[in-house]
């Protein structure tokens, strides 16, 4: 059974920090791109981080400059650092494994976690 099971949500103020946390079971972790995404309220999820399975990083211009996306494969982890946060960074943040190889394509999310930036 696969599991992604996001933590370290909650609420900071404005120019605060966080820092969320993605443990993956089920999986060959080191075979798979990992992403982090979030939802606003009313507003479609996006993409906000994306490493891959080689650990090659990259970032919407949103977040860029602001937030850090790490893995460890040896604790089958990925890692969101955010810094400089702000309102608009307020949403349910998502943990997704990816891996396509030929026909074969595996997709998982996590359950999600708020993080509400606000004073």
């Amino acid at each position: 059974q696969v599991q992604l099971v996001e933590s370290g949500g909650g609420l900071v103020q404005p120019g605060g920090s966080l820092k969320l946390s993605c443990v993956a079971s089920g999986i060959n972790f080191g075979l798979y791109q990992m992403a982090w995404y979030r939802q606003p309220p009313g507003k479609r999820r996006e993409l906000v981080a994306i490493i891959s399975k080689e650990g090659s990083p990259d970032y919407p211009l949103s977040v860029k400059g602001r937030f850090t996306i790490t893995r460890d494969n040896a604790r089958n982890t990925t890692n969101l650092q955010m810094n400089s946060l702000t309102p608009e960074d307020t949403a349910v943040y998502y943990c997704n494994a990816y891996y396509k190889v030929m026909w074969r394509e595996n997709d998982y999310w996590g359950q999600g976690t708020q993080v509400t930036v606000s004073s």
